[in-house]
């Protein structure tokens, strides 16, 4: 019988509570354990507002390699290395994928639906999804009429996919039916479409945006040990929750936690493809490095630390504008509390919010080490003041 995605990141959990350090033939690279959990994590739905099961297994991995946990009441999880420090540094990502809510059942069986964070209705028609209801995960499609039957009206030759007239089909024929799978209004319905390699070191999947940041943090904390670095800060490597739904996640801990530092990494877009405006979104490209960004959130003086690090370590880094808003977590901890100084490291990513969002192998390897020789650069004392003394 073919294994559940839930099964397989058990087994991995299991095996990872027993690796407690990494072996120094390993140290520097991405493992192969660590793309099997990837390929795993990225196949675990991990819905905004529901994003605990996924939670669970990113610490399942994590443990090996920090000193403790935080969690708080919404989800959002903490590997904390050296709690005792009292000078602060994050490194964050967001957990949580974009998804469905059921909102309306109709008396023939069909299921009415509503977005939970910036799901992109025009690619769900011929989609398979798992709903998860009372009684477990249903599956079902994005049902589409026919080529030969679709209408539209005036210049309009075709109906167009539009978020109020998307259904699912789970094989019901009555509302009675619907309601004895377990489904419910509310219940959260993700993309079946998991992680796969393509050619030259690209590989795809669903919700990139962002657990790859999720992993990449992870992999920081895993060289760390097994380089035995130790840091002369408190390390809170954060797995923030609800980012796709207005950054809410990274609001509360950024509270919680009042760092002194921080640095957040998400994705951003791979402008090089058909269809996107470089003079609006300037120009990066998968496999040219991690982005940088300038923006008001961004510090300055902690970019411009990145930046010398990326030099000296021979990182090839893209660099990126933002206007008022990066539109990530950065923002959430850069205004928190009195202000923390604060930088964006992404990662280019082809399709974003797309069952098949892309990413080069090389673009995660780069951007690991940068964050990992940033830190090894930061101290509590390193000078980001823009105002000298």
């Amino acid at each position: 019988m073919k294994k559940d995605p839930i099964s397989i990141l058990s087994n991995f959990a299991n095996k990872y509570k027993k690796r407690m350090a990494v072996s120094k033939k390993s140290a520097g690279l991405i493992t192969s354990d660590a793309y099997d959990f990837l390929k795993a994590y990225i196949n675990n739905p991990s819905p905004t507002g529901f994003e605990t099961s996924g939670q669970k297994h990113w610490m399942n991995y994590l443990k090996p390699y920090v000193d403790e946990f935080i969690t708080d009441p919404y989800g959002t999880a903490v590997g904390v290395i050296n709690p005792e420090h009292p000078f602060r540094v994050v490194i964050e990502a967001h957990a949580d994928e974009i998804s469905w809510f059921v909102n309306y059942i109709s008396a023939e069986g069909l299921i009415y639906l509503k977005r939970n964070g910036g799901v992109d209705h025009q690619i769900a028609p011929s989609m398979r999804v798992i709903i998860h209801g009372k009684k477990g995960q249903v599956k079902a499609v994005f049902g589409w009429p026919a080529i030969h039957t679709r209408q539209g009206s005036g210049d309009n030759k075709e109906a167009q996919p539009k978020v109020e007239t998307l259904f699912l089909d789970c094989g019901a024929r009555t509302k009675k039916e619907v309601d004895a799978l377990g489904i419910h209004i509310g219940a959260v319905v993700t993309y079946v479409d998991g992680y796969d390699e393509l050619a030259n070191d690209y590989i795809i999947g669903r919700a990139f945006d962002n657990r790859i940041g999720g992993f990449m943090i992870a992999e920081v904390a895993r060289l760390l040990k097994a380089n035995k670095k130790k840091l002369p800060f408190g390390l809170y490597i954060v797995n923030a929750v609800q980012e796709e739904i207005g950054l809410r996640g990274a609001e509360m801990i950024a509270r919680r936690l009042k760092p002194d530092v921080a640095i957040v990494t998400d994705v951003t877009h791979d402008s090089t493809t058909p269809m996107i405006n470089k003079m609006i979104e300037g120009e990066c490209s998968c496999g040219k490095g991690p982005v940088l960004t300038y923006g008001p959130a961004v510090h300055n003086k902690l970019l411009d630390l990145v930046q010398d690090v990326a030099a000296k370590n021979k990182i090839d880094v893209q660099l990126r504008s933002a206007s008022r808003s990066t539109g990530t977590d950065t923002e959430s901890f850069a205004y928190a509390n009195d202000g923390c100084p604060s930088v964006l490291i992404s990662i280019p990513l082809r399709y974003m919010h797309t069952t098949v969002e892309m990413l080069h192998k090389s673009d995660i390897e780069n951007t690991i080490k940068l964050i990992y020789e940033t830190l090894l650069k930061l101290t509590p004392k390193t000078n980001l003041s823009y105002f000298e003394v």
